[in-house]
């Protein structure tokens, strides 16, 4: 399982860490910090969808991989009792242990995504208000200490970037990521509540998402080998984005 690799990882990891939070059903929401311990910060999340789970796995090689100007944060498994879900009974689950999708649980237009149900399910229920649910609590309370510069959300799948909400966001980081994955800068619509939205209009500050694998890839991903065109996307954006 995906949350005891994570676990274990946490246990033995040496450099600067803590738990944000925790789920539903009481799994820890771990984060690691790499890089400078001052100055400008980000953060880095995965694993927000339960189906997704093999972006925590990326995110270990975005630790390993390290950063070689400033620091910030990775939290690799956002939702730990959906992957478990995912990778135990229900393999196309996106939601969390109480049916809600994390990634439209935000204050950001909450409910109008043209997909957005309030029936509980594995994907795309909107939870029964903003930060409804423990898990998107505890990021909102990391995000607002922190304060980062930028954040990162890595999902599964399309080999696309998504910097824009709202009309707002700064394309020049998309571009970078464009670089270093290889990946197209896009702009969607119809889609709200997510973290990226969150962050780009309440906090005004830059956000991506980026959708790792090719999109002829299976839900869900179990070789994180087919994300290695990620595997330096962080570092090569910290190196570049000034």
């Amino acid at each position: 399982m995906i949350f005891e690799e994570i676990k274990k990882f946490y246990q033995s990891y040496d450099g600067k860490k803590c738990v944000i939070g925790y789920s539903f059903r009481g799994r820890e929401i771990f984060a690691f910090h790499i890089g400078q311990p001052t100055g400008r910060q980000f953060i880095s999340t995965y694993a927000i969808h339960a189906r997704e789970y093999i972006t925590a796995s990326l995110a270990l090689k975005h630790i390993k991989a390290g950063v070689k100007k400033g620091g910030g944060w990775i939290i690799p498994l956002v939702n730990p009792d959906g992957a478990v879900i995912s990778q135990s009974m229900r393999p196309l689950w996106k939601a969390n242990a109480r049916g809600v999708d994390l990634n439209c649980n935000f204050d950001a237009d909450w409910g109008s995504g043209r997909l957005n149900t309030r029936e509980r399910g594995g994907e795309n229920c909107i939870g029964d208000s903003p930060f409804s649910e423990v898990e998107t609590v505890a990021l909102k309370e990391f995000t607002l200490k922190v304060r980062p510069y930028v954040t990162f959300s890595f999902h599964t799948k399309g080999e696309e970037i998504y910097w824009e909400y709202g009309g707002m966001g700064d394309r020049r980081g998309a571009e970078i990521l464009a670089s270093a994955t290889g990946y197209k800068p896009k702009i969607i619509y119809g889609s709200a509540g997510g973290y990226k939205d969150w962050c780009i209009k309440k906090l005004r500050i830059p956000s991506y998402t980026v959708e790792c694998g090719s999109d002829s890839l299976t839900h869900p991903i179990t070789d994180v080998r087919k994300l290695k065109k990620c595997f330096y996307a962080l570092k090569i954006f910290t190196e570049k984005y000034v």
